[in-house]
């Protein structure tokens, strides 16, 4: 059996889907490994790191053509499935609710397409869990990336010429990037508070030493696998209105609200922009999706009255080799997970709770009614 890999189709995407410190124990279990000349310069390797464990480099079309399972951290190309080697495996990132057509392509072909962005959160399957790995470390560039924008210093420092206050950090959204803001906020010695919609984390955001902001917007849900359920428009403003006093004291505001599948939520609108400090930093880390904030543009760094609006994309990419390792090792513990090493083959039941959920398409038929 072969394992592939290649480089995304975004060229602002600097990951890689094999790092050369989790590549063992696929080559261990007999897997052939070959991948696309150039695939670990996002994080400044040679080919030849890769090649000195025992991989093969080729290029693109060659490693396509010859995988029995292929890795990619961004959606193929329509001629890209065509070339696939018939009964193969795409195992990577398939952005499925923007990149549909990719579905004809995998059923025409009868391949299959697991879908890592849909790896159920559950105990078993947190070591292959892609969303929270990266968000993770989105979380950790959200904070650095926003304090190279502001122009006070985080922490409170004691000086011969009077004390520095502590920088006031607000993180809107405590999931898995808002706990790492918060965390690496405080490492960084700024004053801290956060809100959620479910008030069930106040104790993950007081045991990492930041407020929670209590605001009261009445019923509010969680999905079965912990996310923040859509809030209705009523409550979206009633959010909007009462957080705003804790944006107007912030030097920094980092949002995170997302909806799987959905286009973010619009939680900060200029009127609240507008009654922040001038050079106060609002860093948007749903724009990619939408965006939390009015006036965000993706990519961008947008100066609304004074106050720096953020809307940096791809922010796993920032830490390219952290975000390389632990993506790697996502794929690779699915891989590991359901290898048949007497058969030499991938060997999926689509009983199991996690091929259930991340199988979009099992050898050309799509199986979730939301992509047919």
């Amino acid at each position: 059996m072969i394992l592939g890999a290649i480089l995304p189709n975004n060229s602002g995407d600097k990951r890689t889907t094999l790092h050369p410190d989790s590549i063992k124990p696929i080559l261990d279990m007999g897997i052939d490994i070959s991948f696309e000349s150039g695939l670990c310069k996002g994080i400044n390797l040679e080919d030849s790191v890769l090649e000195n464990l025992g991989a093969k480099a080729t290029d693109r079309q060659d490693c396509i053509r010859s995988s029995d399972i292929l890795f990619s951290t961004s959606p193929l190309g329509a001629g890209e499935i065509k070339i696939m080697k018939k009964d193969s495996f795409f195992i990577g990132l398939m952005d499925p609710f923007t990149s549909k057509a990719q579905f004809e392509g995998f059923s025409q072909r009868g391949n299959s397409a697991v879908s890592m962005e849909f790896i159920p959160r559950i105990t078993r399957a947190q070591k292959m869990d892609v969303l929270s790995s990266q968000s993770n470390l989105a979380g950790y560039v959200a904070v650095i990336e926003s304090a190279k924008e502001l122009n006070l210093a985080l922490p409170m420092m004691m000086t011969a010429a009077g004390t520095l206050k502590p920088a006031n950090i607000f993180v809107i959204g405590v999931g898995v990037a808002g706990l790492q803001a918060i965390a690496t906020a405080k490492r960084l010695g700024a004053k801290v508070e956060a809100f959620d919609t479910r008030e069930v984390v106040e104790e993950q955001v007081k045991s990492l030493g930041a407020k929670f902001v209590k605001i009261d917007l009445g019923a509010t849900e969680e999905t079965t696998q912990g996310y923040a359920k859509e809030l209705t428009s009523e409550q979206i403003q009633k959010q909007k209105m009462l957080q705003k006093e804790v944006c107007v004291r912030s030097d920094i505001v980092i949002t995170t609200a997302q909806i799987f599948g959905r286009p973010a939520p619009s939680i900060i609108d200029k009127e609240t922009i507008e009654s922040m400090k001038p050079g106060s930093v609002i860093f948007d880390m749903a724009v990619e999706s939408g965006g939390n904030v009015e006036g965000s543009k993706i990519n961008q760094i947008v100066n609304h009255k004074g106050v720096k609006i953020m809307g940096l994309s791809n922010l796993p990419s920032f830490a390219a080799n952290h975000a390389s390792f632990a993506l790697s090792n996502n794929l690779i513990n699915f891989v590991l997970e359901f290898y048949n090493q007497e058969q030499g083959n991938l060997e999926v039941n689509f009983e199991d709770e996690i091929v259930k959920s991340a199988l979009l398409v099992n050898k050309g038929k799509i199986t979730n009614e939301v992509f047919k």
